[in-house]
Parts: structure tokens; C-alpha cells; sequence
């Protein structure tokens, strides 16, 4: 699913032009060119260089993230699409479980697309274990198991349900950008529990 998703990427980002490449992503600071340089940099990690990196990095997520960018950044997007298209099939991942590599390219790909008014159809298996995960796993690396003691997620294209507190329901997509910290999907939910997510810090 995760090479599924890194193929359907690069024939979107194929038909853009220069311009689009440097459109602002929803990742804040982030250009659509600096998301993808941020993907071919985590489909390279390994668990012992992720290790290495965050030693080197002083610990920091953001700058460990802001070194990989910088390092797989190429000078024109067709030199740093290609470099996607020699990672598309990597097998490789950090000490994180496998299911984050949905997380990756669902949510990251969502921070591409919707800036440039493109759409995707996800394989729902991919979606509902992305969000799944992102609901078992802490804020300080990204997710929202916090969260999920104050509201309760409901999708509505999948059977998933999680979290105890009021009610908020959407597609699992809307749900999983929602609460990894996009807060464009928040106008695509519904319940009682909207209000928490939106005031929740993204």
C-alpha cells in the first residue's frame, strides 16, 4: 500500500510545472518541492539512521526533519522527482511501527494535493490504518492519543470508531488530516466534538 501510494504521487507530481512545485503546502513553511524532498528523506531512513540523525540533530524532530529536506532537495523539481522515483520502492523505515509509512504518504500527500486542487481516491484499508495509528500514538511524535480522551472519532465510510467524549464523524481522510494537525479538514467533520479539535493546538 505504502509503494501503492508513493506511485499514484509521482504521476500527480509529473504533470506539474514549476510554479506548482513551489506552491505552499498545508505543512506550514513547507513548498509542495520541500514535502516531496521530505518523503524521498523518510523512505531512505533506516532505524539506525534515524537514530543517527536525531543524535545529530541535537533531538529535535523539526530540525532533523528541516536537515533531510535540505539534503534531498534538488536544485529543479524533475531532478527531485526523480529521486522520488528511485525511492518508490524502498523497503527501508525508521524504529517506528510500519503502518507510519501510511501515515507519510496519505497525510503528506493531502499536504500536496489539496493546495493544488488535486484528488485521490485512497484505498480505505490504507486510510483507516493510518488513522488508526495516529490515534494510538503520542503528540510528541505526531499523533493524538491524548486526544482521544476527549473526544470520540466515528468514520463514516469506514467502521471505525475511537475515543471516548463527544462525537466527531467524517470520512476516515478528514479525520486522519484532522487530527495530524490539518486543520483545512475541520469544516468537513461534524458533532459536538468539532469544537475540541478546533481549538485543540495544531
Amino acid at each position: 500500500m505504502v509503494h501503492a501510494e508513493r506511485a499514484a504521487l509521482i504521476d500527480d507530481l509529473a504533470h506539474l510545472d514549476d510554479e506548482q512545485w513551489e506552491k505552499p503546502s498545508l505543512c506550514e513553511g513547507w513548498t509542495v518541492h520541500c514535502v516531496v524532498a521530505h518523503l524521498i528523506d523518510t523512505a531512505k531512513t533506516t532505524r539506525l539512521g534515524f537514530a543517527a540523525g536525531l543524535v545529530r540533530a541535537g533531538f529535535d524532530f523539526h530540525r532533523q526533519n528541516t536537515r533531510g529536506v535540505e539534503r534531498e532537495r534538488c536544485a529543479s523539481p524533475q531532478e527531485t522527482l526523480e529521486r522520488l522515483r528511485r525511492v518508490a520502492s524502498r523497503r527501508s523505515t525508521p524504529p517506528a511501527p510500519l503502518d507510519s509509512r501510511l501515515v507519510e504518504e496519505v497525510v503528506h500527500g493531502e499536504d500536496i494535493r489539496r493546495p493544488l486542487g488535486l484528488t485521490r481516491s485512497y484505498r480505505q484499508e490504507a486510510v483507516a490504518r493510518a488513522l488508526r495509528l495516529q490515534t494510538r500514538t503520542p503528540a510528541s511524535f505526531g499523533g493524538a492519543k491524548e486526544l482521544m480522551t476527549r473526544v470520540r472519532l466515528t468514520a463514516t465510510d469506514v467502521d471505525l470508531s475511537v475515543g471516548a467524549g463527544p462525537e466527531v464523524s467524517g470520512t476516515a481522510l478528514s479525520l486522519l488530516l484532522a487530527v495530524s494537525g490539518r486543520r483545512v479538514a475541520l469544516n468537513e467533520l461534524d458533532g459536538p466534538g468539532v469544537t475540541t479539535l478546533t481549538t485543540t493546538p495544531a
